[in-house]
């Protein structure tokens, strides 16, 4: 009896030793395997190559949602429609209009031909995303309800989809309301170029009262976005319904939103 119980007690000694052995071997492994941040390689057409280190740590959504739309060619042909000097360059919408985002199809083969969001990852979203929108910082762009109501604070902040921009000159007013992911590590210069092309107001400014002087005269085109992820797979985003502006508006007068078309969202 006495045997059997030193058995058993040597057994349950050596599960223990084997078991401190595999989480201190996966520990030295977290510890010291090198597992590089993903590059995103942007070709533009008579500009030159820019070159962005993303930081999935940060904000691992907007990194998923990028680098699957990157990596899925959505980027290619698309331009840069609104540049403002001193402070951004801003591409990522296929109606090059500022109106325009993906949809779930852009996403995943059989997804649904229909436009999504992404949560928002800054401090005034609950997300501790402290890189701050310094020069060649990427950001991800959102709405701003928040000017028709105080209440549509949460539906402009998980507003974004795929348009992005790069800082040109750093903007303390964004950091924490705004989604920042990666930083340019070359081609910088390139940036610059593109920051200076000659831009003019809006086609409809005076209708929609945007009298902003940012739409470029000829848009820099965007050849293609490629990611390299060095084997890592940041998967697909955790999507959500975008919010239609107009459907609540209608709401706001008592009339009947399904009168809206539902493919209307407004993004910036």
């Amino acid at each position: 009896m006495e045997k059997g119980k030193n058995i058993l007690w040597i057994i349950a000694l050596i599960l223990v030793i084997l078991l401190i052995g595999v989480v201190v071997f996966g520990y030295y492994k977290k510890q010291n395997m090198d597992i590089k941040n993903p590059i995103a390689t942007m070709e533009v057409e008579d500009f030159g190559t820019i070159k962005i280190e993303l930081y999935p740590e940060l904000a691992p959504q907007t990194i998923s949602n990028f680098v699957t739309l990157a990596n899925r060619g959505f980027y290619d042909n698309l331009t840069f429609h609104r540049i403002v000097k001193d402070f951004m360059i801003q591409g990522g919408d296929k109606e090059g209009t500022g109106q325009g985002s993906a949809t779930l199809k852009d996403l995943k083969d059989d997804g649904e031909d229909s436009q999504y969001s992404i949560k928002g990852e800054f401090v005034a979203n609950g997300v501790n995303n402290t890189l701050k929108f310094e020069e060649g910082v990427i950001g991800m762009a959102r709405s701003d309800y928040t000017s028709y109501s105080p209440s549509l604070k949460e539906q402009s902040y998980n507003s974004g989809s795929s348009q992005f921009f790069i800082m040109t000159k750093d903007n303390t007013s964004l950091n924490g309301y705004y989604t920042s992911f990666g930083k340019v590590i070359e081609g910088m210069d390139v940036v610059h170029k593109i920051e200076e092309v000659e831009v003019k107001a809006a086609d409809n400014a005076e209708e929609s009262g945007n009298t902003e002087v940012s739409t470029p005269v000829n848009p820099p085109k965007i050849k293609s976005i490629r990611v390299e992820t060095y084997g890592v797979d940041y998967g697909l985003p955790e999507t959500l319904t975008p919010f239609n502006y107009m459907a609540w508006l209608y709401k706001q007068y008592g009339l009947d939103p399904d009168t809206l078309s539902n493919r209307y969202y407004s993004a910036l």
